[in-house]
């Protein structure tokens, strides 16, 4: 039987709900695949920062380190700033870890209607690929002159050959095991130096993939067809930034944030990767036992397939499209009345 250590970090608002429902999803399946995990949880979170002062302990990495992946549920809570809580947690093990690779796939399910008319299942199937630890939200710049006219914000995007390259490799190949498709999200016509200098090595990588067929997309008109053809992009690779507000409008696309899966990768494998849900902490239904927790359980799913266990993980993501497919239990966001225990056991009766 293989064994793998998982440290689960429920956080805050619907990550504690959704959580244990992914764990349930987990256990229903390694049982029957000779996989065994072994589950520790660490209370990280804005709780734990409105009581001792900080979202994780000092060590908290080195606390992380043995485990072989990590299952987060959500950050954040509206009494705690934004960066206060992602820079407090989130951010640290991307950063720690080098999970430079953010892979967030979006489908349209059957039983899920897209908001857009001709979004339909089968039809949109793709995945983002998220340059995940530089880019635009790096650490170099500051505030001068605070409280005065003068104020001023400086913010530096920081593109590193290495950064750059190494996503775009992830990228190309991923495109080369799906359907040979691939685009870039580029703002070369407005940034001068970092678009220019990704579009360059977009370029290089790709004489390295000729079995790939790739284009390029200005990051606004690229938006725009995301909404207007879905169904043309296979894999789309960007920029920390790019990546970040294009896989929450492919989210969207697709019919449900709460749906919606990542993984934050080490594809070396050198530390454990992350894999957690996109939906947030949704302080506004925490609590109230009605998450959907399909972006949870597919996230797991992912974890998965990292292990090298890609026939359990196809049975979950399997199990999921059926149960949309077929049942009609559904949490509100959904637009059913189902609690999140009452959806998950209908998956896993399918399972």
């Amino acid at each position: 039987m293989t064994n793998h250590r998982i440290a689960l970090i429920p956080g805050d608002g619907i990550g504690t709900e959704v959580i244990p429902a992914a764990c349930h999803v987990l256990d229903t399946v390694t049982a029957r695949h000779g996989i065994r995990l072994t589950y520790e949880s660490f209370d990280w979170s804005c709780e734990r920062y409105a009581h001792l002062g900080s979202m994780m302990p000092e060590d908290g990495l080195r606390r992380l380190r043995g485990h072989d992946a990590v299952l987060l549920g959500a950050v954040g809570h509206p009494g705690v700033p934004d960066h206060v809580s992602l820079w407090g947690l989130l951010i640290p093990i991307r950063r720690g870890f080098q999970q430079y690779v953010n892979l967030r796939p979006v489908r349209v399910f059957e039983g899920v209607p897209s908001p857009l008319r001709d979004a339909r299942p089968g039809d949109v199937d793709l995945v983002v690929v998220r340059e995940n630890v530089e880019g635009e939200y790096g650490e170099i710049g500051g505030r001068l002159g605070r409280g005065f006219p003068e104020e001023m914000a400086v913010q530096e995007a920081v593109f590193t050959r290495r950064g750059v390259t190494r996503i775009l490799d992830h990228a190309f190949a991923l495109a080369g095991r799906r359907g040979g498709r691939l685009t870039s999200a580029t703002k070369s016509n407005g940034i001068v130096h970092t678009m220019p200098f990704w579009d360059e090595l977009v370029a290089e990588r790709a004489a390295g993939h000729p079995e790939v067929t790739w284009d390029q997309e200005h990051i606004d008109a690229l938006a725009a067809k995301f909404v207007l053809d879905p169904g043309r992009f296979d894999v789309v690779v960007a920029s920390n930034l790019f990546g970040d507000i294009l896989s929450d409008l492919a989210a969207a696309v697709a019919g449900s944030i709460g749906i919606a899966p990542s993984a934050n990768l080490n594809p070396e494998r050198d530390h454990p990767s992350m894999f957690e849900p996109v939906h947030g902490s949704a302080p506004d239904i925490a609590g109230r036992g009605i998450a959907n927790p399909l972006g949870a359980i597919w996230s797991a799913a992912l974890m998965l397939d990292h292990l090298g266990h890609a026939e359990a993980a196809a049975r979950i993501t399997d199990a999921i499209a059926a149960v949309l497919a077929t049942a009609p239990v559904r949490t509100p966001d959904l637009g059913g009345t189902a609690t999140t225990r009452e959806f998950t056991e209908a998956l896993v009766e399918l399972l």
